[in-house]
């Protein structure tokens, strides 16, 4: 037998090329998972390409290596046969490992055997290839090794190339230690299968095929440029992927951040108006469908208003946010809760009977009524629920929302802090305030709206001093309208501030009118909303209207509840002392009734107190109402302020108030409201116009 020896540059070269191979494998497997249609058939075929290119360049590169003495050279149709079956074994060995989401020990063993098989094929159809006689002998316990190892070496493979295939932070120094491992068992098959062959003495070519030294530079060179050229594609191609999972994830975050603003509240993070009525429909369909009921269930604060005004908007919405989740902790079950806007609450709840709606109302309510602990205040508020069941109480999404409305409201209007289940006849009381309201957006236009003037006495019974102006409401079909039926509503529309804007300067022009009728002495004062008070343009609407109509600016009163000064005392402060310094006189209406601070109190440039008429309705001798009311003047005289009493029904309450001290009193006793053109039907009213004459006559 010839004496065979080995180039260790060239086996070393060889088993580098191996493993290189088997991280394309492993690579490759990564870019035919990780993608879909055409793009993972490019990288099965491309891929199993340059790795069976690689595993066949390592076999002939490893013959290569082998020196016999004698010329070797190969036959080039059976050397393309084994390339081609390499070839062929990896596009198997790659579609093997990525078309399942699970790899089982029958499908491993089989995917084992078949590509065992072809790499054994392979290297024993290159060996074929070599051109000599009398030909190889064959040590067949050699060839056994060589095929268990194969079939060992492909089994280790595909199960690394399955298991490898997802990538993750540490896949790629797992891929180099899994090439390596692989790398050695391919080469490992390759030396044991060339063990196994024996060449005779005196073998010879029998005729000149590919010449080794060519084929050993045109394999290595292709072959090295073939595998890097595929590595550096896949790994640009992941860097790729890489950086677009990133955008798309970014994207997606962006999206559900997008869709989170669009669908939800953003202060309470509960589903909103829109989300709502995706719901509903929802349940709708389903209780259709399934012959069943749901309610839902509209909710108002009690008193929030009063919180956020006093407290600022931040404690209110820290408010909204303790309300929340106090509300959300009590839920079980298949609920929607969403806010519709400033303190209104939405339940969308499944039920199997009305009473299951009850339950979880009186829940809610105990739950809110409960102290809040906010921002070291101790806050109280209540809540308003209304009811409707579905489908007894209406027929689709807008009908239930408008009906648990009104039942809401029927609530507030009974006491607040309580549920109410719809009826029909709130449905009329709801749709009339519906029509009341939008009636009011009319009334300036139309002209409908009205002052009537109650008389102000100097006490005891006159002369009159001047007179308050109070609103009307001349509606075309209810008739005449007392504020509280409509200033709330007015008040709640933001519609107060053109309806006080129009009573100043009425109230204007018609003093204007008395003054050129013979009474230059009369005043009139004017009541100032909470919501008007607040507005900027306030001294510039008052300076206006007493241009316009002439009057001089301490014949005019601006009105002041208590309670609208001292919910942000700086700013009353700062705005009664822009008016006051015009010569505009500010009394403090209803005192006794707010939270003042005397210090407050006393920085106030107001004029005049007047005393609630709850004081002197029950007002007595020795009595409670008596007490507090001899405080008050007390008080006011302290302060250099005149005191008005208003309400003032009998003549025992006119004695005691006059005896007190009080500098002006008004009331039914005296004189109730009047249109303007009533005016001369006062009591007193002649005394009071001879006693205009009398100090027209002493001007010289």
């Amino acid at each position: 037998m010839l004496v065979t020896s080995y180039d260790s540059f060239t086996v070393i070269v060889s088993i580098l090329v191996a493993m290189l191979a088997s991280f394309t494998a492993l690579d490759m497997a990564g870019r035919v998972a990780s993608s879909t249609g055409k793009v993972a058939l490019v990288w099965l075929f491309g891929g199993g390409f340059a790795m069976g290119v690689g595993i066949w360049a390592m076999h002939f590169i490893g013959m290569l290596s082998m020196s016999l003495d004698m010329v070797m050279s190969y036959d080039p149709m059976l050397t393309v046969t084994s390339m081609v079956v390499a070839v062929l074994a990896s596009v198997f060995a790659l579609w093997l490992v990525c078309s399942t989401p699970t790899l089982p020990w029958p499908r491993l063993c089989g995917g084992a055997l078949v590509l065992g098989s072809g790499v054994v094929a392979m290297h024993y159809t290159g060996m074929a290839a070599l051109m000599f006689a009398p030909g190889i002998t064959w040590n067949w316990g050699w060839v056994a090794a060589s095929v268990a190892i194969a079939l060992v070496a492909s089994g280790a493979a595909l199960w690394l190339a399955f298991n490898l295939r997802e990538g993750h932070g540490r896949v790629t120094v797992l891929r180099l230690g899994a090439s390596v491992v692989m790398g050695c068992a391919i080469a490992g098959m390759h030396y044991t299968g060339m063990v196994a062959a024996d060449f005779p003495m005196h073998s010879h070519a029998t005729q000149m095929g590919v010449n080794s030294n060519w084929l050993a530079i045109v394999v290595t060179v292709v072959t090295l440029a073939i595998l890097g050229i595929t590595l550096l594609v896949s790994m640009l191609d992941a860097r790729l992927q890489a950086r677009t999972s990133i955008l798309a994830h970014s994207l997606a975050e962006a999206n559900r951040e997008l869709a989170q603003l669009a669908l939800h509240d953003n202060l309470t993070r509960l589903p909103n108006r829109i989300l709502l009525e995706d719901r509903l429909e929802q349940a709708l369909n389903k209780a259709n469908r399934e012959k069943s009921q749901f309610a839902l269930m509209f909710m108002d604060l009690d008193g929030f208003k009063a919180v956020n005004d006093a407290f600022g908007h931040h404690v209110g919405d820290n408010l909204l946010i303790g309300v929340t989740e106090r509300m959300t902790e009590q839920m079980k079950g298949h609920y929607t809760l969403a806010r519709m806007g400033g303190d209104e609450f939405v339940l969308l709840l499944e039920i199997d009977e009305p009473n299951d709606a009850a339950a979880v109302a009186d829940t809610l309510v105990k739950a809110v009524d409960r102290p809040f602990d906010i921002s070291r205040y101790e806050l109280v508020v209540s809540l308003s629920i209304g009811i409707a069941v579905y489908p007894g109480d209406g027929k689709d999404d807008r009908e239930l929302m408008f009906n648990a409305d009104a039942a809401m409201y029927h609530t507030k209007n009974n006491g607040r802090n309580g549920y109410t289940f719809f009826q029909p006849s709130m449905n009329t009381l709801a749709q009339s305030q519906l029509q009341l309201n939008n009636d009011l957006w009319q009334a300036l236009d139309n002209e409908e709206l009205r002052l009537f003037y109650q008389p102000k006495y100097c006490a005891p019974s006159g002369p009159i001093l001047g007179f308050e102006a109070l609103l009307r409401w001349q509606h075309p079909s209810r008739g005449l309208l007392a504020p509280d039926a409509f200033l709330p509503m007015a008040e709640k529309t933001g519609m107060i501030i053109n309806i006080g804007n129009w009573v100043i300067n009425e109230a204007c022009r018609q003093l204007r009118s008395w003054h050129l009728q013979g009474h230059p002495h009369w005043s009139v004062a004017v009541n100032l909303s909470a919501v008007q008070f607040e507005q900027s343009n306030l001294v510039e609407t008052v300076t206006e209207a007493l241009a316009q109509h002439q009057i001089p600016a301490e014949l005019l009163t601006l009105e002041v509840t208590e309670t609208t000064a001292m919910r942000d005392p700086e700013e009353s402060v700062r705005i009664l002392t822009e008016l006051t310094n015009m010569g505009v006189k500010a009394s403090i209406d209803d005192f006794g009734t707010g939270y003042s601070s005397l210090l407050y109190l006393k920085r106030l440039p107001a004029s005049e107190l007047k005393i609630d008429r709850a004081f002197v309705n029950e007002l007595q001798a020795h009595s409670e109402d008596a007490t507090i009311v001899s405080a008050i003047v007390a008080l006011a005289q302290s302060l250099h302020l005149k005191v008005v009493a208003e309400g003032v029904e009998t003549q025992d309450q006119q004695a005691f108030l006059t005896g007190l001290g009080c500098d002006t009193l008004q009331g039914y006793l005296l004189g109730k409201p009047v249109p303007p053109e009533r005016i001369q039907e006062l009591p007193n009213f002649f005394a009071a116009v001879e006693e205009d004459e009398r100090e027209v006559e002493q001007v010289p």
